[in-house]
């Protein structure tokens, strides 16, 4: 049994959910997002609630997974969601220009990153962080579809992966860095 499954969504007021037979659109006051439906799995609208419902057992991970896209899709439309990211390292620099952010990341030239569409970024100094060492700025990313910001955070991750030494690099800013200990002498 999928227990993810069998837990109804809320419906808020201001979303309107429309059920196609491969897939769910879900229109609220952030913009409208299409969700894909597994064969076998089905929904329907109760009042105020979506249920997700299968056709045998064998489709309980299937059931699950619809339900959590169609969940992700009405808290998209209705709250959206952030990541934050960490640049450290001494010269390190993110530039948010338009659509486009430009890191400066310690290589010879500058590295331009063009946000796709629905991404938002805002880069600031939090004054709370200035604890981690070579501390720059944190980049907080939004949007209304939970994958593509993932997807947007971990290319910016790939861009400078952050060292075992120092941490330095593109960093999450909600996971914890175990650093290495450096060289001793002896």
């Amino acid at each position: 049994m999928s227990r993810v499954g069998k837990k109804p969504i809320a419906i808020p007021s201001g979303v309107t959910v429309t059920i196609n037979n491969d897939q769910l659109e879900v229109k609220g006051p952030k913009g409208t997002l299409k969700t894909p439906v597994p064969e076998g799995v089905d929904f329907r609208v109760e009042e105020d609630t979506l249920v997700a419902e299968r056709s045998n057992d064998d489709l309980s991970a299937l059931h699950g997974l619809a339900r959590a896209l169609a969940n992700n899709a009405v808290v998209g439309v209705t709250e959206g969601f952030t990541k934050q990211m960490d640049i450290v390292g001494v010269g390190y620099k993110a530039d948010v220009q338009g659509k486009k952010i430009v890191f400066a990341l310690g290589y010879s030239h500058p590295i331009e990153y063009a946000l796709p569409e629905g991404i938002d970024a805002k880069a600031e100094r939090v004054p709370a962080k200035t604890t981690i060492n070579q501390y720059q700025l944190t980049l907080t990313l939004s949007g209304i579809d939970k994958q593509k910001l993932g997807q947007v955070a971990a290319e910016l991750n790939r861009l400078r992966k952050p060292d075992a030494y120092k941490g330095k690099g593109v960093r999450y800013a909600n996971k914890f860095y175990r650093l290495k200990p450096g060289k001793t002498g002896k």
